[in-house]
């Protein structure tokens, strides 16, 4: 059922060039690009996770913004896009919220770039989200990935974005926009 597919911006506990867990910053450009590309897929609910008190403040205003403030006014398309971005302090706290909402436990998918033994394709996962019940949670990491301890929550692992190269270093924003496309898009 397309109606019941979550995504969220894991900011904690993601890994750092060094493989140290940490916490990454909010950008405004996350905030905005992602809001508007999941609108436009139907996605229910867009978390931006992150447990730290001055990056919840900032992303609080913005979105504040474009939903209680000015930006009402300012541009309609923004205000609509942000009905559906909700900031959470931790991936279990958007699962409850989810379980809350739906009744029912979200399936959780993580991203990656490397392969795992629950890789899924894009087909395959897509036509699975359009005719099961369950909630489904997209999740994306940032910095150099999603923790192990978030990895091994997955029901599935979405196969890698490949392009013809070897450099693989997309900008989370639009590897949503991709993997949301592959998933939803037109057929």
């Amino acid at each position: 059922m397309r109606n019941n597919i979550y995504t969220a911006l894991v900011h904690y506990p993601v890994y750092n060039r060094n493989n140290d867990t940490v916490a990454t910053s909010v950008t405004n450009f996350d905030i905005h690009d992602i809001s508007r590309t999941c609108r436009t897929y139907d996605i229910k609910k867009y978390f931006i996770i992150t447990p730290v008190d001055a990056q919840q403040e900032l992303t609080k205003r913005i979105i504040d913004y474009w939903i209680e403030g000015d930006g009402i006014e300012f541009n309609k398309n923004r205000n609509e896009a942000f009905e559906n971005t909700v900031l959470e302090t931790s991936v279990q706290s958007a699962v409850e919220a989810i379980y809350k909402n739906e009744g029912k436990m979200p399936r959780i998918i993580t991203t990656s770039a490397k392969i795992f033994e629950n890789t899924v394709s894009y087909e395959d996962l897509g036509k699975e989200i359009t005719t099961d019940e369950n909630p489904y949670l997209i999740l994306f990491g940032t910095g150099w990935g999603l923790t192990e301890e978030i990895m091994n929550m997955s029901y599935k692992i979405l196969e890698p974005i490949r392009g013809k190269t070897k450099y693989n270093h997309l900008s989370v924003r639009s590897a949503v926009s991709i993997i949301l496309d592959r998933l939803l898009g037109e057929k």
